[in-house]
């Protein structure tokens, strides 16, 4: 019994000695490994990393043996970090519900009003709109093709796709093109939830990233991939406000999604990706469009959802010839270019996900009364003859309440439904302002507070022939130039060269600013016109209407500038109010620089050379004074230069109206300056009228001058004008004849001293000379010549009481020939030409006869003769003289 216990025993201990024995021989080939490496710890770590050793160590016993603990621990790791991850988003799976995911997902009609309640626009399509529908409502091969190009492994994973993740990873690291890594799973987790999230990249995406991924699969154990899909189709965007694949089909081919074939359904399967782009409106990414389209119908062969003959046929199907006009979708709007224009507004602000699921109600700034007569106005001009004899075809308008920056009004092409170029908005359109910019650059001049440089309307920028360098030699509209005229008049004449004057004065980049942040912000900003430099001063840049009548709101703000606001509030289904009308403001210029040009603008008198009439009559008529600037930018054809586009910008202290008027594509027309005030103008009427019914304007409203402002020889300048430093008083000498300068040809008769106002030129630096009463100091005596002929007197005779004179005439025509007796004047006699004119004289002795003609150039010559009373002085010889007061015939 004794020695099979023996044997076990041997057996243990054998087995402890053999262990015993291994562990002693791996201590010893460690030491001895440890003593074949160097002393140095810097050398051993070198030695150590050799990868011949390195890959030694990997592929032993004992390596092998770390790197599975190593593996075990990272698994355990990722396991609970896993967990902990779950655990903490956990609380985002309360609202993963079917019911209310599916509430989540509903038909979405947004309401737009305007500010006074009356209805713009439904948002929602047609009659027929319908944004969630059942699977069995939704085509089979609309399911395939966005399966196909969204998730082609959609029916085998769980939600998320390692593969995909993968391959996105690898992807956006070694290319430029950026590939998303979701699934359908995921990608409606985001939609519904994190809509206002996506925009969200790198770090900060990392959470929402986690929470689509944990909450993808708990979506799949709670959806089957049928009800996934449907949800997907349902919620997903497919261009503009059109989310639901429902929509879309009835939007672009007014058909419901059952019914959509395999060409329309790989159309629309495309559009998700990239709403904005692919939106079939979007006429600029309709290339991409078909691209995308064809990349379906090749995703839909490789998953053998189709045959390279199906894919063929519908690739040759002219699909966006079968898109239905955008302007169906429009069929009952109001103001259809200001609507569209605010949804793009909102789209800026709020997202494309949040303006496409709709469901809102949004309360706009404009007033549909006003845009009634903006409309009317814009109507009756293209019914009347101009535009033909004007050369124009389009047009565009908009009105702004001064006081608060609001768009009241707004028209971007003649008629929404105008075949061709109807629909687009020429009212955010860049185009070329002309002269309509220039009160923006006089009122930058009058802000200046530089010592000398100060202004005010009655300075004088010389309009005269000026090289401004770079060959830039410009001409005013009419070819001429008026010298030195006043400020006042240069802006109320349009005239170019003190303008550019002006802002070369002011400087080109501190105007720039000035008209930008008064509302053209865009001005000079774009491409080449950047370069533009003193040409921006007379509209040689383009600008928005709408920004432009915002800008000239700023003047009748005296000079505070207010952002155009097109939104007073908007609201989501849940009545929460997403965007609200705050009142912001700035100043901006100088309050007295705007009310110079204010009253400048306001003077009908000071414009009245330039049109030869009123070109405000129905404002006038209505007791409405208005400020008023119209503009012009031309087009050069064959070296000869052509109007291009009209503008009229109209104000008073509570309107501000735009109006435009030319091609849509950049041609020449015949129009005058003054052809958009025949829309302002009316407008403007109708218009302050309505205000004033509704107690917002006042009957004869006017800018009220602000404090320190200067009345000068009736000119207004502002407080910080120094006269004694811009002028100061002296005489110039002037021909009567002629009224300019007079020169050493000048006969002294006609020469008269003039006081006149001195300054200087701020641009060449040359004296300018301001005088009254019409006389020129810019030219010099034209009228005489050296040598003039002088008027003479040939003869002076007596007849008893008769006294005859005979006269020559010189160069200028004789005007009178006064007469004398013994030096005391006895009349004048009015004469004609050379010839003999008598008189009647009693003589009661003898006497001196003096004579002198006179001529209407200031010229005269004298003679005198003796009369003797004795002799009585008849001379038989003499010709008896001619009748008194006749000339001898």
């Amino acid at each position: 019994m004794k020695k099979p216990t023996r044997r076990r025993m041997n057996t243990y201990a054998n087995l402890v000695q053999r262990r015993k024995t291994r562990k002693d021989a791996a201590a010893r080939s460690r030491a001895h490994y440890l003593a074949s490496l160097p002393k140095n710890p810097v050398k051993r770590t070198i030695y150590r990393m050799h990868p011949k050793r390195v890959f030694g160590f990997l592929f032993s016993k004992r390596g092998a043996v770390a790197m599975l603990k190593v593996a075990g621990l990272a698994t355990l790791l990722v396991v609970l970090g896993a967990g902990a991850l779950f655990a903490y988003y956990r609380q985002s799976l309360d609202d993963i519900r079917p019911g209310q995911l599916a509430s989540r997902v509903q038909t979405t009609v947004s309401r737009y009003y305007d500010k006074n309640g009356k209805l713009l626009w439904e948002d929602k399509g047609n009659s027929n709109y319908k944004l969630v529908v059942e699977s069995d409502e939704i085509a089979d091969v609309m399911k395939k093709a966005t399966v196909a190009i969204e998730d082609k492994e959609f029916y085998q994973h769980g939600g998320i796709s390692i593969s995909g993740l993968v391959r996105a990873t690898l992807n956006n690291a070694s290319s430029e093109s950026v590939q998303g890594g979701s699934t359908l799973t995921q990608q409606l987790i985001k939609q519904v939830y994190f809509a206002d999230e996506a925009g969200k990249r790198g770090f900060d995406g990392i959470p929402r990233k986690i929470k689509e991924i944990i909450l993808s699969l708990e979506v799949e154990r709670m959806y089957n991939k049928d009800q996934i899909l449907n949800l997907y189709l349902n919620e997903s965007p497919y261009g503009g406000r059109r989310n639901g694949v429902e929509s879309a089909a009835r939007t672009y081919f007014g058909i419901s999604a059952k019914k959509l074939n395999l060409a329309q359904a790989s159309l629309l399967a495309g559009i998700p990706n990239q709403p904005g782009l692919y939106d079939p409106y979007n006429k600029a990414g309709n290339g991409a469009l078909i691209i995308r389209q064809h990349k379906v119908l090749d995703s839909m062969v490789d998953k053998k959802y189709i045959t390279q003959k199906e894919a063929d046929a519908a690739k040759k199907v002219p699909i966006l010839k079968n898109i239905k006009p955008v302007a169906d979708q429009y069929q009952d709007i109001r103001a259809p270019h200001f609507v569209q224009m605010v949804r793009s507004e909102l789209e800026a602000k709020l997202g494309k996900a949040v303006v496409g699921r709709g469901g809102l109600t949004i309360k706009t700034t404009l007033d549909l009364n006003m845009q009634n007569i903006l409309e009317k106005e814009m109507k009756s001009m293209f019914k009347s003859y101009v535009p033909a004899a004007g050369g124009f075809t389009n047009g565009a308008g908009s009105i702004e309440d001064v006081r608060t920056g609001q768009v009241l009004a707004l028209m971007g092409s003649r008629d929404f439904r105008y075949p061709g170029f109807g629909e687009d908005n020429s009212a955010i359109a860049s185009i070329q302002p002309g002269s309509s910019i220039k009160p923006l650059v006089y009122a930058q001049l009058f802000s200046d507070h530089s010592p000398g440089l100060n202004f005010g309307s009655g300075s004088i920028l010389s309009d005269t022939p000026t090289d401004f360098g770079g060959g830039y030699k410009p001409q005013n509209a009419d070819g001429g130039f008026r010298g030195n005229i006043s400020v006042r008049r240069s802006l109320a004449l349009s005239r170019n060269i003190p303008a550019i004057k002006a802002m070369q004065v002011s400087g080109v980049d501190p105007t720039l600013k000035t008209i930008r942040s008064l509302g053209n912000k865009y001005y000079c900003t774009i491409g080449q016109e950047k370069q533009a430099g003193l040409s921006s001063s007379i509209g040689g840049c383009g600008t928005r209407l709408i920004d432009h009548t915002n800008a000239i709101a700023s003047l009748a703000r005296l000079g505070v500038y207010k952002p155009h606001t097109t939104v007073l509030e908007v609201k989501n289904n849940a009545g929460e109010t997403l965007q609200k009308y705050k009142d912001e403001k700035k100043q901006i210029i100088n309050p007295q620089a705007a009310y110079i040009v204010n009253d400048i603008l306001g003077d009908g008198g000071a414009r009245l050379p330039l049109y030869g009439r009123s070109i405000t009559p129905y404002s006038d008529a209505a007791g409405i004074k208005t400020a008023v600037k119209t503009g012009t930018s031309n087009i050069e054809i064959n070296g000869r230069v052509y109007p291009k586009d009209i503008w009229t910008m109209t104000y008073t202290p509570s309107l501000s109206i735009g109006v435009w008027l030319g091609n849509p594509t950049p041609t020449a027309t015949n129009s005058l300056s003054s052809y958009a005030s025949l829309i302002a103008d009316p407008v403007m009427a109708q218009a302050t009228k309505y205000y004033q019914k509704k107690g917002i304007a006042k009957a004869g409203e006017w800018f009220r001058a602000p404090g320190g402002i200067q009345r000068i020889g009736g000119e207004i300048y502002p407080s910080y004008y120094n006269k004694k430093d811009s002028m100061s008083n002296t005489k110039l000498s002037f021909d009567r004849v002629s009224k300019k300068r007079a020169t050493k040809c000048t006969p002294e008769a006609a020469k008269i001293e003039v006081g006149v106002i001195k300054t200087k030129d701020p641009i060449s630096k040359k004296d300018i000379f301001i005088a009254p009463n019409g006389y020129n100091t810019n030219e010099e005596d034209d009228v005489h010549k050296c040598n003039d002929v002088e008027p003479t007197v040939s003869g002076i005779s007596a007849d008893g009481n008769r006294i005859v004179i005979r006269v020559s005439q010189g160069t200028f025509p004789l005007e009178s020939i006064s007469l004398s007796v013994d030096g005391k004047p006895i009349g004048d006699l009015s004469v004609s030409g050379s010839g003999a004119y008598s008189t009647m004289y009693t003589f009661t002795k003898s006497a001196t006869i003096s004579a002198t003609v006179k001529d209407k150039g200031y010229y005269s010559g004298s003679n005198s003769w003796k009369y003797n009373l004795k002799n009585d002085d008849r001379d038989d010889s003499r010709e008896p003289g001619p009748p008194p007061n006749r000339p001898d015939q």
